[in-house]
């Protein structure tokens, strides 16, 4: 590791959101940077979005992989609802200086649903109140590119035009002043090494916002 990777963590745990397309790496990232944290002093927790493990996570997987149709009022609700079962455990770990890597949060939540026409403030409504991850990882990457990498077409939105959109609400999204501050942007098209240092290098933002700031909430 490089030598100057931050060397202790925060008094707190750091709230950190990993987001982007479909297929864009972003578990990948997640794992590497899991490790490289718990390398660096910190304590670490991985949860992933959607939880496919609770109640509400098991109407959400039947969902994504067709096997169900669900309104799409209906499901925006469900994911939003399977955030908020974990909300608590969140906080906790934060406040126990845990920090928690999240692999997609309510952004994704609320692009996705925008993108098939819902109402982008409708959409953003039921996330008020969540934890607000201290720093985004915005995990660039060309819907064409996507569509390239292997499993890409074996859940519900894994389509080309549906990635394109929800391309576009993401950068209309890293734009809204609510949490403007909180994105950092990475080329995920680059070679994995390459990408872990420049998530490494947006994290390390979030690492030192952690260390004078209390966790905030989504607004």
């Amino acid at each position: 590791m490089a030598s100057t990777e931050t060397a202790t963590a925060p008094p707190r745990g750091i709230l950190i959101a990993i987001e982007g397309l479909d297929r864009a790496g972003k578990s990948t990232q997640c794992a590497l940077l899991v490790e490289r944290l718990q390398q660096s002093g910190h304590k670490v927790r991985l949860q992933k979005f959607p939880d496919r493990t609770t109640t509400i996570g098991t109407l959400i997987n039947s969902y994504l992989t067709s096997a169900t149709d669900i309104d799409d009022h209906t499901i925006h609700l469900l994911f939003s609802a399977n955030r908020w079962e974990l909300a608590h455990s969140i906080r906790t770990d934060i406040a126990a200086g845990v920090t928690v890597v999240l692999d997609r949060y309510m952004y994704s939540g609320v692009v996705f649903s925008a993108a098939k026409g819902l109402d982008y403030e409708y959409c953003r409504g039921p996330e008020v109140g969540l934890p607000r991850p201290d720093v985004i990882v915005f995990m660039d990457l060309d819907e064409g590119e996507a569509a390239k990498r292997g499993g890409f077409g074996e859940e519900r939105y894994e389509v080309p035009e549906v990635q394109r959109r929800v391309r576009e609400m993401f950068r209309m999204m890293r734009g809204d002043e609510r949490d403007a501050g909180d994105w950092g942007v990475v080329d995920a098209g680059a070679e994995v090494g390459v990408v872990a240092e420049r998530v490494w290098g947006v994290v390390e933002r979030g690492v030192e916002f952690a260390r004078g700031n209390e966790l905030r909430s989504i607004q």
